[in-house]
């Protein structure tokens, strides 16, 4: 049975100080809750924060006695050189994080990267000792006209492209984030949910095998919330969520941590 993966991405929030605090505040919300403590130990869930390159530092010191996950939300796929203002694989890995989201929607349409370029980053992420939670999602426009199941494949595929089935299997998570329902307070009914979660397995089957698609851990994202969280994670296809929001505040991601049980 796949494990069950629930992940804050915190955006352009929470400096050093606000991720402390935070991890002090979730650190309690988890001792109080043994039935969480008992998932992760088990094997049967991990949670994790995709938090600023200028709080992982802080993050991975401060989760160090936590069951708890630390990863950046970007990279570049050079090791080093002239690209001011990036962060390297070999950058995060020292710092101690484990995992990198590539080609989040915010990546991809309010800084134009492309899936060439994404590509190159899972390869380096991978390469480079992390996991690497590769995010695919169609706009409304492409669903309105048709075209998700063809801009999804498109970027699974062109995301992949030169990796081998039991890598991708290992080292990577595949998170569907429909790009109408982020930060939009709008979300994909949980079988448009699983529709596309279905699919990015099928795609898994279709370009590497039927093992690869079976142990892939698939995410869903879009304004993902307490509320909603038990009916997108029962969903056959579904392993786990990727939280905006409702990830900034211990108490409310707490409860999505529960509800995904």
């Amino acid at each position: 049975m796949r494990r069950k993966f629930i992940a804050g991405n915190w955006k352009m929030f929470n400096g050093p100080k606000a991720t402390s605090e935070f991890l002090n505040k979730f650190d309690a919300e988890i001792k109080a809750a043994p039935e969480v403590q008992k998932a992760v130990a088990d094997g049967k869930e991990e949670i994790a924060f995709f938090v600023p390159a200028v709080s992982l530092l802080t993050a991975a010191c401060g989760a160090k006695e936590m069951p708890v996950i630390i990863g950046a939300q970007n990279t570049h796929w050079e090791k080093s050189g002239a690209f001011t203002g990036e962060i390297s694989v070999p950058m995060i890995t020292e710092i101690g994080a484990t995992h990198v989201l590539i080609g989040h929607s915010e990546r991809r349409h309010i800084f134009r990267e492309i899936d060439e370029e994404l590509n190159k980053k899972v390869h380096a992420a991978v390469e480079g000792g992390l996991t690497a939670v590769l995010c695919v999602g169609e706009t409304l426009e492409e669903r309105e006209s048709g075209k998700a199941f063809e801009v999804i494949k498109r970027q699974f595929v062109e995301g992949l492209k030169g990796m081998e089935g039991k890598t991708v299997a290992e080292k990577v998570i595949v998170a569907y984030e429909p790009v109408w329902a982020i930060g939009t307070g709008k979300t994909a009914s949980d079988a448009d949910a699983e529709e596309i979660c279905k699919l990015i397995r099928g795609l898994a089957a279709e370009s590497y095998c039927a093992k690869t698609a079976d142990e892939l851990i698939v995410l869903y994202g879009g304004s993902v919330k307490p509320e909603n969280t038990k009916g997108i994670i029962s969903q056959p296809d579904i392993d786990g969520v990727l939280v905006g929001g409702a990830s900034l505040k211990p108490e409310s991601f707490i409860q999505i941590v529960k509800n995904a049980l």
